[in-house]
């Protein structure tokens, strides 16, 4: 996966995560979460910060 992918992985799951609060978006915050983890071996909360 490219850098890129990775970054709009990591924008993705940001957006959702502000939507998150008007909307029930659980199911697709982990599928982001576990696509992020499976190709880079780190959790996506460390690449927030």
């Amino acid at each position: 996966m490219k850098k890129s992918e990775l970054r709009k992985l990591i924008s993705d799951y940001t957006l959702l995560k502000i939507k998150s609060k008007k909307h029930d978006v659980n199911k697709k915050l982990k599928e982001i979460e576990h696509r992020y983890f499976h190709e880079t071996g780190r959790n996506i909360f460390d690449a927030i910060d």
